[in-house]
């Protein structure tokens, strides 16, 4: 007798499919998996993270084309990509405007919201651009002892 594991929340396969086509993206069986997932609220989300979560749901999509699909969804434009180190990218649901605070220690990423961080004084921009957005990442680790001189 196998015991089934409750499966997570997940987007709904239609409103998945929808939301692929509203960015252009053919909406293939393992797209729709990955979106069904990311899209699950909003969340921040490595490709690790999301291929851990469809090997959970005992799917068959490979580490290559979950690589290749969030590469692709962000630049159509469906997933923030937050890059907060070199060796760590998250991919971002949440597609309103905000910013991050990125707690090094352990790894978690949160929002922040627009209005809680001020940007003055921008350097001049290059003749001919403006400015399309600004991205903040706020990193935060242990402080200080107060107690220690």
């Amino acid at each position: 007798m196998s015991t089934r594991i409750p499966q997570p929340d997940l987007l709904g396969i239609d409103e998945a499919r929808a939301l692929l086509r509203d960015y252009r993206i053919s909406p293939t069986e393992q797209r729709v998996e990955i979106v069904r997932v990311l899209f699950a609220r909003n969340q921040h989300l490595s490709a690790d993270h999301i291929l851990a979560q469809l090997t959970r749901q005992e799917s068959r999509v490979s580490k290559a084309t979950v690589y290749n699909a969030l590469k692709l969804f962000a630049e159509k434009g469906l997933v923030r990509e937050v890059i907060v180190d070199p060796s760590r990218v998250f991919y971002d649901s949440n597609r309103a405007p905000h910013h991050h605070l990125f707690h090094v220690d352990s790894g978690q990423l949160e929002d922040v919201e627009p209005a809680q961080v001020q940007v003055n004084d921008l350097p001049p921009l290059p003749e001919g651009t403006d400015v399309l957005s600004v991205d903040v990442i706020v990193r935060v680790g242990p402080g200080q002892s107060s107690g220690e001189n």
